[in-house]
Parts: structure tokens; sequence; C-alpha cells
């Protein structure tokens, strides 16, 4: 299973949701945060607090993939993590 922690108004969330979608790939969005160079305000503590256990950062987007037991940071690095594995 993916999950992508991510903000609906981040410009590199909607890249990676963009190429999800074009992917076909099924992905559960968690939302802890706004947007921001230093960490917008926090939306959902319990899910923030996921986000820095698991990835270490407080950085949006971070995709995690289960089953691959893979975490992968920042929009660019996703996609190609996306196109790789998930790629037709």
């Amino acid at each position: 299973m993916l999950e992508l922690y991510q903000a609906e108004s981040c410009p590199y969330s909607e890249k990676v949701r963009s190429t999800l979608t074009d992917l076909g790939v099924s992905y559960v969005v968690h939302n802890p945060r706004l947007p921001g160079d230093e960490g917008g305000d926090v939306l959902n503590e319990q899910t923030h607090e996921e986000l820095t256990a698991i990835g270490g950062e407080d950085a949006i987007p971070f995709l995690l993939d289960r089953e691959r037991e893979e975490a992968v940071y920042d929009a660019e690095d996703i996609v190609d993590y996306l196109e790789e594995h998930y790629g037709r």
C-alpha cells in the first residue's frame, strides 16, 4: 500500500498526486500540515507525528511504500520512484 503525506495546496504534492493518477495507482492520503519551507501549521497532530517518526523529517510530500518498505521525500524523487516501480 502506498501512503502519501501531503498538503492539498502544495504544488509539489499536486505533482505527485498527478503522477499517481496517471499511473492508475491507488494510494492513501494523509494531510499532516499546511505547506511551507519551515513547516506549515499542523492540521492533524497524530498524522504529523507519524510523518516525523517514520521518515525522520517534517517535509512534504513524503511517500511511504509499505509493500516495498521504502520511504521517499522530494517530489522529483517520488515521481522517479513511482515511474520506476509502478510505470507500465
